[in-house]
């Protein structure tokens, strides 16, 4: 297999833009709510997220030529690797800027620094647990029925990728629908247009033509002259947040977090398995977890992640070349202050359709790659995911609104209003905390209780009460702006997974085998 191939152009305009989109998040979100300062974050949190980015992706290239040699195949592909959403949102909302507003209320000079003090030891904590969890997590995978697996990754490909973009594409119809009927074309219909051009390239260049001349282009405020930055490490502030106390102020947050990353690079590489490339375990995930210490040490605040989307990437022909280019793209704008320039020339509008169909493959992939008869484990895995997304709708209706600011916070006053329109907004927020858990323990249950392993389906509701149990799913709790994990019992969601468990164990006795259909 060569280090480049046509199909690698593809890939690389469908990742690029997805690690575009993050690095837009963290500049905007770091500007204007934590009103970091631009050496700060020109100086040091985009430069730590270029070297994070570049030492995972070169590394899963290179994993992807040796399993080529391995295997004589020419057609494997890259593990895809990025900066996290999940957890970006989370660092910024439920640590930053808590620490930020706490040490305000102290009266700290710098409050700005006490808050990404606090989002460089979440991203070391999180680093530290995915490389302690590779050592466990293949044992975790052969147990894990793959429908569990690949239905929870569906769920998020579903409700966070492809109906948010969906969204967007019926906004601006005219570039969203055009840039969509390429990607059908190129990507589902397998053709190519003449001249060898690659579908990704003309949807995105074309998109970008339409959103000049529909006026979608130029976006945002002017650029940001940055200037050329050196990655240096911040050892200092490392050990200063260590010593901070941030790390026991919000552990609440960064276990379940830490967690949600393993368990989320796990799925990614049982989805990458059914996709026909193998890798191992281990090393994959260590490699993750390297990827966010090395962030956290120059100076980002945000962990990294093996990238949901590997089936798509395969299927436009991308090999190892991608994550290559992908790596290099990163830390050139990373470091040279061009980020701005891009989005304010290329909006997320020219590209978006390319994530949109990423995450129409991952959601038939958990369909096509179980056996038939457990198609209904997998789209009650999708559920939890599904939901979770539309809880996120609720509270950014909320934060429309005008609630979410200190004048007026997020509180238990809102739930009366929902529950008058038949919307249980707390059964939403207590399936939002943890729903990578609670998805794959209800997916395999299905699969279980389909193949009449009662026992075994038990054993995984048993498995959901002590998630429960132990704060790790379905407990909530308002912030300022957010809902978040409390990290305590939810006692009666573990009461229910046990007493489905007792059910479970039961059923041998007090059931009689029925006819399948």
């Amino acid at each position: 297999m060569r280090w480049f191939t046509r199909g690698d152009l593809d890939g690389f305009f469908g990742l690029a833009l997805d690690n575009l989109v993050q690095l837009l998040l963290i500049d905007g979100l770091c500007r204007y709510v934590l009103g970091m300062p631009p050496d700060m974050l020109y100086g040091h949190v985009l430069p730590g997220a270029a070297m994070s980015l570049l030492v995972g992706n070169l590394f899963y290239a290179r994993q992807a030529m040796r399993l080529a040699r391995e295997t004589g195949r020419t057609d494997v592909c890259a593990l895809p690797y990025g900066i996290n959403t999940v957890s970006l949102f989370a660092h910024v909302f439920l640590i930053m800027l808590p620490a930020k507003l706490a040490a305000e209320a102290a009266g700290a000079a710098d409050p700005v620094r006490i808050a990404w003090q606090a989002g460089l030891v979440a991203t070391l904590a999180s680093g530290v647990i995915e490389l302690v969890g590779a050592a466990v997590a293949e044992r975790i995978r052969r147990a894990t029925p793959r429908a569990a697996l690949l239905s929870t990754l569906s769920g998020i490909a579903l409700g966070f990728i492809s109906l948010g973009f969906l969204f967007r594409t019926f906004a601006h119809p005219l570039v969203g629908l055009f840039t969509l009927g390429v990607v059908l074309l190129t990507y589902f219909g397998r053709v190519k247009f003449k001249g060898g051009l690659p579908g990704g390239a003309v949807a995105v260049g074309l998109g970008a033509l339409l959103a000049w001349l529909t006026g979608l282009a130029p976006h945002g405020p002017d650029p940001v002259a940055a200037g050329l930055q050196i990655p240096v490490p911040v050892i200092g502030d490392v050990v200063e947040s260590l010593t901070g106390g941030h790390l026991v102020t919000y552990l609440s947050v960064i276990i379940p977090m830490g967690l949600f990353n393993v368990l989320g690079s796990l799925q990614n590489i049982e989805s990458a398995e059914a996709a026909g490339d193998a890798y191992p375990t281990g090393p994959s995930l260590a490699v993750n977890g390297v990827g966010s210490i090395v962030a956290a040490l120059f100076g980002s605040a945000f962990p990294t992640t093996i990238y949901i989307g590997h089936p798509g990437w395969k299927a436009m022909g991308a090999r190892a070349g991608y994550s290559v280019l992908n790596g290099a793209f990163a830390t050139v704008i990373c470091l040279t202050g061009t980020l701005s320039y891009i989005a304010w020339a290329v909006p997320v509008d020219a590209g978006m359709a390319i994530v949109l169909w990423i995450g129409l493959v991952i959601t038939a992939q958990a369909f096509q790659a179980v056996p038939r008869e457990e198609a209904p484990a997998v789209v009650i895995g999708i559920l939890p995911a599904v939901g979770a997304w539309g809880a996120l709708l609720a509270k950014n209706g909320l934060r429309a609104a005008g609630l979410g600011t200190p004048e007026h916070p997020f509180s238990a006053a809102v739930i009366p209003a929902f529950e008058a329109s038949d919307t249980w907004i707390t059964g939403a927020f207590a399936l939002e905390q943890g729903f990578i858990f609670s998805a794959m323990c209800l997916s395999a249950i299905t699969v279980e209780i389909i193949g009449r392993r009662f026992e075994r389906a038990a054993m995984w509701a048993f498995g959901g009460a002590a998630a429960s149990a132990l704060g790790l799913c379905h407990g909530w709790q308002f912030t300022l702006a957010d809902t978040a994990v409390r990290l305590a019992p939810a006692w009666e969601h573990a009461a229910g997974y046990a007493a489905t468990g007792l059910l479970l164990l039961a059923a041998r006795w007090v059931t009689v085998p029925g006819e399948r259909h």
